[in-house]
């Protein structure tokens, strides 16, 4: 009687354990900069309940989750960017330079232009660049503190 007791026992118990581990018949990770998808193929039991804003997937193939909190450091910092669109003079005028450097990427995220702000305003020479959508990051050594899109035209 104590035998079938004990496997009764172990039976049911599986049914409460929360193991992190799958048996299943394929599955892959993939990670890039925007995050990373974990995915078996043949869990027989999964849940996924979702509204406007969220999506609860429930499953065998769970992480678990912590949240870390980020508290934003970044300076009042005020730029502008003029004229945009442009055709071959960029000015950017900022509230402080010291230690602001630029970056001008296109579109698919190749650098373009990189350089120091020397002045209150700077002027870049984007006339030999191609029409297109770029993108200007200033940043300081710390932080990024703004970045705009910028129209190249002719």
């Amino acid at each position: 009687m104590k035998k079938y007791t004990f496997v009764l026992f172990l039976l049911f118990a599986t049914l409460f354990v929360k193991a992190q581990e799958v048996i299943s018949s394929q599955g892959d990770t993939y990670t890039n900069v925007s995050g990373n998808i974990d995915f078996t193929i043949g869990e027989v039991i999964t849940f996924t309940g979702s509204n406007v804003e969220n999506q609860l997937t429930q499953g065998f193939h769970q992480t678990n989750w912590s949240f870390v909190s980020i508290k934003d450091h970044v300076p009042s910092f005020n730029a502008l960017i003029f004229p945009n669109p442009t055709e071959d003079f960029l000015n950017i005028q900022a509230s402080v330079f010291e230690m602001v450097s630029y970056s001008l990427y296109d579109e698919v995220g190749k650098l373009i232009l990189k350089g120091v702000l020397s002045s209150e305003k700077t002027s870049l020479d984007v006339s030999k660049l191609q029409t297109g959508l770029y993108s200007l990051v200033l940043n300081n050594p710390d932080n990024i503190l703004k970045t705009f899109n910028i129209i190249k035209t002719r």
